[in-house]
């Protein structure tokens, strides 16, 4: 498995690619927003891990702009700690957020958890193939990764691929928040109410770009959310 760290802090690279590499990663090194932008774009590797403020292009324009053209893994790792850049990164589509007081250890199996969540998506089971599940107008298929909307392809990212798949497989059922974030995250990753609020927002925003009148997932209220397939 492939990393890519990007970061101007040379110290911060150093530690981390020592690190990934004892872990068995290939670790590919980036100092600015820029130039990773083009290489992650041009040869994705399995996930990559960002700064947010960095020159020349800051870790959010970076999200921002690969989100347009890529579904990759994004992981923030940032010293910053206003409430809004987590939001920001969040709405996006960052799949974790996480401190850099945080010790390698602790990032190594956030990595670990959001890569386990890409490969259940592309692999198929022990007994084959995942069954393509079709809703109405929506389709998803996790042997592929892949979602389209009246047959127009939507680019997910692995979070809001679980988060869809988990609204559609019961269509009028709602599920809660916490229900939510069991299933599309790991029992030892913690977040709260707003990531997955976060995360629904920007589902709704992917499939309105394609059909402005989509309305299939359904909000209530202190309740939670829920997905229509007529």
């Amino acid at each position: 498995m492939q990393i890519a760290l990007v970061d101007d802090d040379e110290n911060a690279l150093t530690s981390l690619k020592i690190f990934f590499e004892s872990e068995g990663y290939q670790v590919r090194l980036y100092h600015d927003g820029a130039s990773a932008l083009q290489a992650l774009s041009e040869r994705p590797p399995d996930l990559a891990i960002l700064d947010i403020k960095m020159p020349r292009m800051d870790g959010i324009e970076v999200l921002r702009r690969l989100r347009q053209v890529s579904a990759l893994p994004v992981i923030f790792l940032t010293s910053k700690e206003e409430e809004i850049d987590e939001m920001m990164g969040l709405n996006l589509g960052a799949d974790d957020f996480i401190r850099k007081t945080c010790s390698n250890r602790l990032l190594g199996e956030r990595v670990k958890a959001v890569l386990r969540r890409t490969r259940d998506l592309s692999g198929p089971d022990e007994d084959g193939a995942k069954k393509i599940m079709v809703r109405g107008r929506l389709t998803l298929d996790p042997n592929r990764h892949a979602c389209t909307w009246d047959s127009t392809p939507v680019r997910l990212t692995v979070t809001e691929f679980l988060i869809l798949e988990a609204l559609a497989k019961w269509p009028e059922v709602v599920k809660n928040r916490n229900q939510l974030m069991d299933a599309a995250y790991e029992d030892d990753v913690y977040v709260d109410d707003r990531t997955i609020d976060s995360h629904i927002k920007r589902l709704r925003k992917k499939f309105r770009e394609i059909d402005p009148q989509f309305d299939a997932i359904d909000t209530l209220y202190g309740g939670g959310y829920s997905f229509k397939d007529g």
